[in-house]
């Protein structure tokens, strides 16, 4: 026992201690030498000699490996041959886009001598009109001159033969009896000359100007309209109704632009996607990005929604998540009791541009990526309602950015009980005009 504690627990630099059984010699602490049994010798993983790879590797593999790292002549007159190709095809395209940049050039110039074209002929159609205006003018003018000289011409007459009766009086004061049998003559043939009735009417013909002025001022004011009416158009896209999402009193007529209310719903099966309670009806077609604009034809309906919304808008029940404006997934403006007004996420505000008479058409535009949606009286021009970063905290909202795709909404309202129902809305065609 007391020989196989000292070799399994030597102390450094004690002699070693052979166990009879085993005949194996254990080696100091601190000597070079491990174990040694026939010849066998093992390094300590501590020593600082250079170390000894187990298994070195073969010439063979070494000579594979050089091979692999390195391309044959056949390789590298391939290599070369696809890389002229690429840099000839690189410069081919090279030198496409630099045509192409010049031809933006001549091709935007061809775009501007167009649209130069065109002003130019509609300055030379306001000149011809002007020219046409200021010669007609000018026809009054000289007509009434020509009365105003017939008249002229009598009093002149007049005027002489009233000269002649007075150089005749004084000649008879002067007792000149000769001169007094003139007198009598002249004073025989002259009468009293009153001015006639119609001489007050020889003027200019102001009423005419006046209807000409106020004609003038109303295309200038439809002018300027169509013309901002251009901007918005250049954004327009074409519209259609979903079927899948009408309420089952509304029709859509064939090219899908067309919504009629009808009094009895419709016998097909009710869509996940259809308003059941709301008379409501979404657009096909989503804006997700850029700039967009449409308009709606309500001059056939007398209370009305228009307006956009997110897909998310509940479409089952008659709860506020499912009306437009009502909830933070739409926008709309309504005419309820002829009363027009802006709503959304349940708050609502008096549209000030809205004139006197009841709206034609109805213009939407939305700015997607900038989280801008105006309404428009599509006939005037006028702003209806802005939404906007800047006008967000009228409806309590901190900030306005869309989060979803807005899709076009409208919805039939109930009016009061002395009005029928309305029965029509449409979607203006714009790519007609």
């Amino acid at each position: 026992m007391a020989g196989r504690e000292e070799v399994s627990v030597g102390s450094e630099g004690s002699a070693p201690a052979q166990s009879g059984a085993s005949g194996l010699g254990v080696a100091s602490a601190g000597g070079q030498g491990g174990l040694q049994d026939g010849g066998l010798g093992f390094t300590p993983l501590d020593s600082s000699e250079d170390r000894v790879q187990p298994f070195p590797r073969s010439p063979k593999l070494l000579r594979k490996l050089a091979q692999a790292g390195q391309l044959s002549q056949e390789q590298l007159s391939r290599r070369f041959e696809e890389l002229k190709a690429e840099r000839s095809k690189a410069e081919a395209h090279i030198q496409s886009l630099k045509k192409r940049k010049a031809d933006l050039s001549t091709r935007s110039e061809v775009m501007k001598q167009q649209v130069r074209e065109r002003f130019e002929g509609m300055r030379s159609l306001l000149k011809q009109d002007e020219q046409a205006t200021l010669d007609s003018l000018e026809m009054d003018l000289r007509h009434t001159r020509t009365r105003l000289d017939q008249v002229l011409k009598a009093w002149d007459q007049h005027l002489v033969q009233v000269a002649k009766s007075v150089g005749a009086t004084q000649r008879a004061m002067s007792k000149n009896r000769e001169a007094e049998g003139d007198v009598k003559g002249q004073s025989e043939n002259l009468s009293s000359k009153k001015p006639d009735a119609s001489e007050t009417e020889i003027r200019l013909n102001e009423e005419r100007f006046e209807r000409l002025l106020k004609t003038l001022r109303s295309v200038s004011k439809d002018l300027k309209a169509q013309l901002q009416r251009k901007t918005l158009l250049l954004d327009s896209s074409p519209v259609v109704i979903d079927r899948q999402t009408c309420h089952g009193q509304i029709a859509v007529t064939a090219d899908g632009r067309g919504l009629c209310f009808s009094g009895a719903a419709h016998s097909a099966p009710e869509h996940p996607l259809q308003f059941d309670k709301v008379c409501c009806a979404l657009g096909t077609a989503a804006v997700t990005a850029g700039q967009s604009y449409w308009e709606v034809d309500a001059s056939c309906c007398s209370a009305w929604a228009v307006g956009v919304a997110y897909s998310s808008l509940e479409r089952k029940g008659r709860d506020k998540s499912a009306k437009l404006g009502r909830n933070r997934n739409s926008w709309c403006v309504e005419l309820r009791d002829g009363r027009l007004s802006a709503w959304h996420n349940d708050h609502h505000v008096a549209c000030k541009g809205a004139g006197q008479a009841s709206l034609g058409k109805i213009g939407v535009w939305v700015n997607y990526g900038k989280g801008q949606l105006m309404f428009y009286d599509a006939e005037t021009m006028n702003v209806l309602q802005r939404f906007s970063a800047a006008l967000m905290p009228v409806f309590d909202r901190v900030h306005h950015q869309f989060t979803e795709p807005l899709y076009p909404a409208v919805r039939f309202l109930r009016p009061p009980e002395s009005q029928v129902w309305p029965n029509h809305l449409e979607i203006c065609n714009l790519n007609t005009l």
